[in-house]
């Protein structure tokens, strides 16, 4: 897949990048892995927002992603690759021996036609799902379990990879894209290869309307609210808010560190890096 770009008939298009989705499945979704998908607007069960600047935007059906891959020892052929709009990369549909199909997220490289297995002690090529003490060191592999069954939650959006570091004993030390290396259980499953949409984070939107098709209603930044709207609203004229960053509530917003889970600190090898100053 690549960019795509348009001439400048308008405002708009001058500055539109898009990701040219040719070779992508044209149809509609496989209707025994859809739901409907009822979209809150940002409103909690009381109907109060919890989640400003959200609501409206094209109607979707939400695809059944198989996370879990637990289809053993059987192969399966892909038989087509489709966008998603409930996520960034692409997903394929696969079919096993026995007719049972499901989605997967697709990785680069996968083709359709391409046969795919998940289980132990299966060939390391993209696409296959196997355990990790199956997996050598250096190979890029994505959808990795946390706990062994618990589905894939690591390294699931477009372009995105992680890899097998070293061993330690029962587990495997995985690398993240953020630099932190933490220790995962070596019978947990993961997937070979990158996923797939790498130009996804080189879109530029191009006009406000696109916005409000995914969803996305306009904000208000809160240096132009009243003071009883906003930490940083008030003042003479134009002004910088008077204050280092904050939320609509007053939590910091700028370097904040709000992870407090010390139950899982034991499996953290390494920090992510830090961003320079």
């Amino acid at each position: 897949m690549s960019l795509k770009t348009f001439k400048p008939y308008t405002k708009s298009t001058r500055g539109t990048i898009l990701v040219d989705r040719t070779g992508l499945w044209k149809g509609k979704p496989f209707k025994a892995l859809t739901n409907s998908k009822n979209t809150s607007k940002g409103r909690n069960n009381f109907g109060r927002i919890t989640a400003r600047n959200n609501g409206g935007g094209h109607k979707q059906k939400y695809r059944k992603v198989d996370f879990y891959r637990k289809k053993f020892d059987m192969p399966a052929v892909v038989e087509r690759i489709e966008y998603d709009p409930n996520r960034s990369c692409y997903i394929m549909l696969v079919k096993f021996e026995d007719g049972e199909r499901f989605y997967y997220l697709a990785p680069q490289k996968i083709k359709i036609g391409d046969k795919i297995e998940n289980g132990s002690k299966k060939e390391v090529k993209v696409g296959n799902c196997m355990p990790l003490r199956d997996i050598p060191a250096g190979i890029d592999i994505h959808n990795v379990e946390l706990q062994p069954g618990a589905g894939g939650k690591i390294a699931r959006s477009a372009g995105t990879s992680v890899s097998i570091s070293g061993i330690d004993e029962n587990y495997s030390l995985i690398k993240m894209v953020s630099g932190e290396v933490r220790k995962i259980d070596s019978r947990s499953m993961a997937t070979i290869g990158v996923l797939s949409n790498p130009d996804q984070k080189n879109i530029k939107i191009g006009k406000a309307g696109r916005s409000r098709w995914l969803g996305r209603k306009p904000h208000t930044r809160g240096v132009v609210m009243n003071p009883v709207d906003h930490p940083h609203g008030g003042g003479e004229g134009k002004s910088a808010g008077g204050r280092h960053p904050v939320s609509r509530t007053g939590q910091s917003a700028k370097g904040l560190k709000t992870r407090n889970n010390k139950r899982t600190d034991k499996y953290i090898i390494r920090r992510r890096k830090r961003k320079k100053a």
